[in-house]
């Protein structure tokens, strides 16, 4: 059988996840899919619109048999560093194939790409970019004299990275989007949720485009409230992760000029710096997330299952003796970092949803789906 992981987010689900679970399933019909999941932060360092709970729901009633967490410490930084914690939790829980959407489609140039950049000479070239003002994505392409910039095959090499670094026994296959994600515009039935985030800014029908569910609204003024507080009353900005070569300062002046959170990050924002790594920099800010703590945050702790089918559950029966880590149900079963950073994701994000968040993550155990009912 095979045991297929997937990495995903889900902000939110929609026809585009369910194309690549009907077309798993066509492809491997005797598969189990593990999706290893995002909570309240995407990796882009932006809140989701829908809540852990529900992504969890529909992943198992649209075909996925166990849900386990990337905690926000990881899932929300850069893509070395999320693929590589989103590949160990996966490679523990022992699948033998990663599947990814990809704009290009061609796993051996991906794979190329991944090998190359393990070399250190590349590397050093990569370093000599970013050192002349560039941002990675921009330094990675004039260091191998290509163009991808698409951020699905950007992903994929670091998946394929990671998957090579640490010899482990898992395949890699894509399947190939059926649309632009950068594409704001697009009406037809499979769209980016980028673009779906658009249209409901724009309170434009989103039905066509995704399987009821619950959208949480983020209060996008309360967000800049907290974190304009946070930077106005801290001394030392600079303690924070991804807060590096003496941006604190250009933060701390600019702070006072914007008016919302978009007006802040384009003030700030640089060649070095893409929106994404300045959004991601400004949630560490907000949840407090410390290089002091991260550097002592190496590898996950332990594996949070969120949910699973009745056919995952057999599945975790067989293999739980067999994972070096420990799987909890409840985040209160462990002492951890990782835990704690997680629940103030939580935190944070409940006050800028007003939405009842922190009793899922504290008393809530995994989602289960009856398939016989």
């Amino acid at each position: 059988m095979e045991i297929i992981g997937l990495i995903a987010e889900y902000s939110p689900f929609h026809n585009g996840h369910i194309y690549q679970l009907q077309k798993i399933k066509e492809l491997y019909p005797d598969s189990l899919i593990i999706v290893v999941l995002n909570g309240y932060f995407l990796q882009r360092g932006i809140p989701s619109i829908i809540s852990k709970e529900e992504k969890i729901k529909k992943a198992l009633e649209y075909g996925v048999d166990i849900v386990i967490e990337h905690p926000f410490i990881f899932s929300s930084n850069s893509a070395d560093i999320f693929a590589s914690s989103a590949i160990e939790l996966l490679n523990y829980m022992h699948i033998n194939r990663l599947i990814f959407g990809s704009e290009s489609n061609d796993i051996d140039l991906l794979t190329s790409i991944a090998q190359k950049q393990i070399d250190q000479d590349l590397n050093s070239k990569i370093k000599d970019y970013l050192d002349s003002g560039l941002n990675y994505p921009t330094a990675l392409n004039k260091a191998l004299d290509i163009n991808i910039n698409e951020p699905n095959d950007l992903l994929g090499i670091s998946y394929i990275k990671a998957i090579i670094k640490n010899n482990y026994s898992i395949k890699v296959e894509t399947i190939k989007r059926t649309n632009d994600y950068h594409d704001t515009t697009s009406n037809s039935s499979i769209i980016s949720a980028s673009n779906i985030r658009q249209k409901i800014k724009n309170n434009q029908d989103i039905s066509k485009y995704m399987p009821s569910t619950k959208i949480n609204i983020i209060d996008e003024d309360l967000l800049f409230k907290l974190l304009k507080y946070k930077i106005i009353t801290e001394d030392n900005l600079n303690k924070y992760l991804t807060v590096d070569e003496g941006i604190e300062n250009r933060i701390k002046k600019i702070i006072l000029k914007a008016n919302n959170i978009d007006e802040l990050v384009k003030l700030i924002k640089s060649k070095r710096y893409t929106y994404n790594r300045m959004m991601r920099m400004l949630m560490h800010i907000l949840i407090g997330v410390t290089k002091e703590n991260k550097n002592k945050i190496v590898k996950n702790d332990y594996i949070r299952l969120l949910g699973f089918s009745e056919k995952g559950q057999e599945y975790l029966n067989q293999i739980k003796k067999d994972i070096e880590i420990p799987i909890i149900t409840k985040l209160s079963s462990i002492n951890s970092k990782i835990k704690d950073y997680e629940l103030k994701s939580a935190q944070i994000y409940e006050i800028i949803t007003n939405e009842n968040i922190l009793d899922f993550e504290y008393n809530n155990k995994p989602i289960y789906k009856n398939e016989k009912k």
